[in-house]
């Protein structure tokens, strides 16, 4: 897995992994990165599969698998303590990392994460991998914006829109892969082991959010020892894209609160 790592604005600077959803690509995080890094190393990456970590998943491809190829990844770059930041399914890889590695995780933020899969949730994903199976990824990728955006920001953002849908069509991750990584979040459930997950968590959603519901993130807030919810007006699934200032202030506010990265105690002979 190759990690992209940006340059430590200062020495000993806190490590943020951000880690992207069913898309997979560290691209994603391009609206926070200019508000980020002046105070985190950020560590972006593709997620196994996608962008330029081409790979063909095995069946039975799951989000422990996932939060290991990340760890692995970041010890192999001599980072053993890190927080992380994920979106929907990369939320999940963030929660299999604090369960799995809680030692090296510090703290979370989640977006639009949820325990276990909401049946309106798993509607909409019968939709999508409907259209990926009849119709092609081409269709797939059509109809993907609807699932993001607020109609409003897509209307007045038509040239990006297919800016980006041109090239996902032409870094598309493959049918197999998409539905390999699909069966993985559909399959995770946290709804027993959420209670395990000590580190400060900062969960954000949009109340306007058409696949997630914002009350998936109030269910998970309930079930965390320590949690905080931010619930923006505005902004669908994607909100830090579409919301980003305030999507940034609130995470910024957080990091600075939590993401410290206390001297790692030497051993005594």
């Amino acid at each position: 897995m190759n990690l992209t790592l940006t340059p430590a604005p200062y020495p000993d600077a806190p490590v943020l992994v951000l880690i992207a959803g069913l898309g997979g690509a560290g691209g994603y995080w391009l609206p926070q990165r200019a508000a980020l890094e002046p105070h985190y190393q950020l560590v972006l990456y593709d997620q196994r599969g996608t962008g330029n970590n081409p790979a063909t998943l095995p069946e039975g491809y799951s989000m422990a698998d996932m939060a290991r190829e990340l760890h692995n990844a970041l010890l192999a770059h001599g980072i053993t303590r890190f927080g992380v930041m994920g979106h929907a399914l990369g939320g999940h890889i963030c929660m299999q990392l604090a369960l799995d590695y809680p030692q090296a995780v510090t703290t979370l933020v989640i977006i639009n994460g949820w325990l276990r899969l909401n049946p309106h949730t798993r509607r909409c994903f019968a939709v999508r991998e409907r259209l990926l199976r009849e119709c092609g990824a081409a269709a797939y990728l059509e109809a993907q914006p609807l699932f993001l955006y607020p109609a409003d920001w897509m209307a007045a953002n038509q040239p990006r829109l297919e800016a980006e849908e041109a090239l996902h069509n032409a870094h598309f991750q493959g049918a197999e892969n998409l539905q390999r990584r699909l069966a993985a979040l559909k399959a995770a459930d946290f709804s027993q082991t959420a209670q395990a997950i000590a580190q400060p968590v900062l969960l954000i959603c949009a109340r306007d959010d058409l696949l997630v519901p914002w009350n998936c993130s109030a269910a998970l807030h309930d079930a965390l020892p320590d949690s905080r919810l931010e619930v923006l007006p505005w902004g669908a699934h994607a909100c830090n894209v579409t919301a980003s200032g305030a999507f940034n202030e609130l995470v910024k506010t957080f990091l600075a609160a939590t993401l410290t990265m206390p001297p790692v105690a030497k051993e005594t002979v």
